[in-house]
Formats: structure tokens, C-alpha cells, sequence
């Protein structure tokens, strides 16, 4: 089952962000910080009362396994640039122990049909280069590279 998060959801919903930090500070170590410290736990709640903001959540077998964190993005136009709205996927993660049993692609799904009814043409993510596996699935449910982040280490 795919639906917007409760509040009772978000202790669950950490937990699976603790993965994903574990993930993020193993592949970049000079970019993200070991552990998960509380102001990561805490921010969920600020994520949850922002009103551009939607916590998605799956349950399988009782358990909440995935979670979406989407942001209503707008920018205005400018000399560069037309305006545009778009729905970013801030984040996104499946538990360990859910993985591969088609639970991110009915997220997916679901995502894409609440875009369309809120009169978004757009959804955008970025994701780190490390993770062959977000970016396996990113690809082969749609997503393309439209734009890159690129660095030198000096």
C-alpha cells in the first residue's frame, strides 16, 4: 500500500533515512557525516509540517518499508529561463529488507499520479554518482540525465 505519511509514520521513516545517510556517508565520506545525529532525525518534523512538502510512504506486510519526501519546486522566469514548476523527489528509499520486490517502482507510480493531478509535467531527483543502483533503477523506470554536477578534487 502507497500513501502519504501520518506523523505516527515518521519514526519508521527514520529509520529508513538512517540507511540511506549510512549509504550516502560510506560512498562520499568527505561530504556527508557518519551517524545519523539528531538534527537529521528532527528534520523530518520540519519536512512534514512544510506545506510544499509530502512524506510518501509504503507498507508491505505491516511494516513501512519506502518513503518519498517530495517538494513542490517553482521558479519564476528570468532572462535565462521560463518559469516553471516542477515536484522534486528530495529523497527516496526502500528498507534493506524490502529491496527488489517492486516497492520503489509502485512508489514511482503513485508519485506520478498525484503530479499529474496537482498540474506538475515534471518530476526531477538527483541522486550521487556512487549509487550504480538508484541510478540502474532511476534509468529503467524513466528518468534521464538532463543536467550534471561535476567536481575536482584539488
Amino acid at each position: 500500500m502507497i500513501r502519504f505519511a501520518k506523523e505516527s509514520d515518521l519514526a519508521s521513516v527514520n529509520a529508513i533515512r538512517r540507511q540511506v545517510h549510512a549509504l550516502h556517508a560510506s560512498g562520499e565520506p568527505d561530504i556527508f557525516h557518519p551517524g545519523f545525529p539528531d538534527a537529521i532525525r528532527d528534520h523530518i518534523q520540519t519536512i512534514f509540517r512544510d506545506p510544499s512538502q509530502r512524506i510518501v510512504v509504503a507498507e508491505q506486510e505491516g511494516v513501512l518499508c519506502g518513503y518519498a519526501i517530495l517538494h513542490a519546486i517553482t521558479k519564476p522566469e528570468t532572462a535565462f529561463s521560463f518559469a516553471r514548476n516542477y515536484l522534486d523527489i528530495d529523497e527516496l528509499g526502500i528498507d534493506e529488507a524490502f529491496r527488489r520486490r517492486g516497492i520503489a517502482s509502485e512508489m514511482l507510480s503513485f508519485i506520478k499520479d498525484f503530479a499529474k493531478e496537482q498540474g506538475f509535467h515534471r518530476l526531477e531527483l538527483n541522486m550521487w554518482e556512487f549509487n550504480e543502483t538508484a541510478l540502474a533503477f532511476y534509468e529503467a523506470a524513466g528518468f534521464r540525465t538532463y543536467r550534471r554536477y561535476m567536481e575536482m578534487k584539488v
